[in-house]
């Protein structure tokens, strides 16, 4: 098993009675003939966007032939996208293959290394970094705002003078919530080189608060950043593995030389610029998730449960008791929900799926009220 795969809790059936109200879209319970309903990993529930199916389906004609291994198409339009030099791009399978990567480069080449990150955040760079043997320093988030500690992390970077990969995840995963840019954008500027930044932007397009933006031009600027970002998300195209980070050109070319290939494979390849090429895919997911966060924030409020303020696909969220319970009784509802995550064991991390799914996931709270097990 990849050491770094955080797998999802077993679904353990519970003698409880069946969720009354209205019939769930998805079956009620978790059988082989009729699934519960996958709201746990982030993804788009909207599924794959006509125009990337088109264009993979019109890619077979050409997969039995290599592909073009330097991607330039793609490379030229991620470029001309951040307003980067073409060598700033390096592509990945998925954004978690540079994360990987982004530790082999700062092990290989140096002496031993602090990894700092927040807690809870992302979780799969403590697997990838842990055959290398860093020192990991978790730094709380601000309970206020649920914000990254920016200030708490960068007093741990600067008591020793090892190395550090600071890991930044912007909006945070698992809490959905967003720590101030200029408060990061400041730090990486006054920081000693020997303090390399890793910035993770793979919910970016969800953001709309203004204050928000990328540091992708940043990154390309200086040697120690680097931002990731995905099309598993908002572009519904986890399951087909593209992701690419923005660094300077010396950093660039460091990474590349621990890529397992050079690109993504053809098909990854033509759906990614089918994506880029049409703008509504992103509106339209970006309308359907406002309408279920909205579904979502009601019935938590209605039911008198704290909130996270999202800014992504998913909702971190009060259960009114053991996470691990309420995984069980929503599991036996049909609504497959978040993993619990050590530092937050009353919360649930909800991936949102469609706001008539949510509705569904919604009367099923709201009968579990009834019953008083929230």
């Amino acid at each position: 098993m990849d050491p770094c795969h955080s797998p999802e809790p077993p679904s353990r059936r519970s003698e409880l009675p069946e969720v009354s109200g209205r019939t769930l879209e998805r079956g009620q319970g978790g059988t082989d003939e009729d699934p519960p309903l996958r709201l746990t990993s982030n993804e788009n529930r909207m599924g794959l966007p006509q125009s990337i199916r088109d264009a993979v389906v019109e890619a077979f004609e050409d997969a039995h032939i290599y592909p073009d291994d330097s991607c330039a198409e793609l490379t030229r339009a991620l470029a001309e996208r951040h307003r980067v030099a073409p060598d700033s791009i390096v592509h990945g399978h998925g954004s978690t293959e540079l994360l990987r990567i982004s530790v082999c480069v700062l092990a290989v080449e140096g002496s031993r290394f602090r990894l700092v990150m927040a807690n809870p955040t992302f979780e799969q760079l403590v697997g990838y970094a842990d055959p290398y043997g860093p020192e990991l320093v978790e730094v709380p988030l601000l309970r206020d705002s649920w914000a990254h500690d920016v200030e708490g992390m960068k007093r741990e970077v600067q008591q020793d003078q090892a190395r550090a990969l600071v890991y930044v995840c912007n909006p945070n995963n698992p809490t959905g919530t967003l720590t101030p840019v200029d408060q990061i954008r400041e730090w990486i500027e006054e920081a000693s080189p020997r303090h390399f930044f890793v910035v993770d932007e793979a919910y970016f397009e969800f953001v709309d608060d203004p204050s928000y933006e990328t540091l992708a031009r940043l990154a390309a600027e200086r040697p120690n950043v680097i931002v990731l970002r995905t099309f598993s998300k908002i572009f519904s195209m986890a399951g087909i593995r593209v992701g690419y980070a923005v660094a300077h050109p010396e950093t660039a070319a460091r990474l590349k030389k621990f890529r397992s290939g050079r690109g993504p494979n053809h098909l990854g390849n033509r759906a990614a610029l089918a994506a880029l090429r049409d703008p509504a895919i992103v509106q339209r997911a970006l309308k359907s998730t406002r309408e279920a966060r909205t579904v979502v924030y009601g019935v938590l409020d209605e039911l008198g449960l704290e909130v996270m303020e999202s800014h992504t696909n998913f909702v971190m969220h009060e259960v009114g008791g053991p996470v691990h319970r309420y995984v069980e009784r929503m599991a036996d509802a049909g609504f497959q929900v978040g993993r619990p995550f050590g530092a937050l064991p009353t919360h649930n991390r909800l991936s949102l799926g469609t706001p008539d799914e949510m509705r569904g996931w919604a009367d099923a709270l709201r009968d579990f009220r009834r019953r008083r097990w929230v």
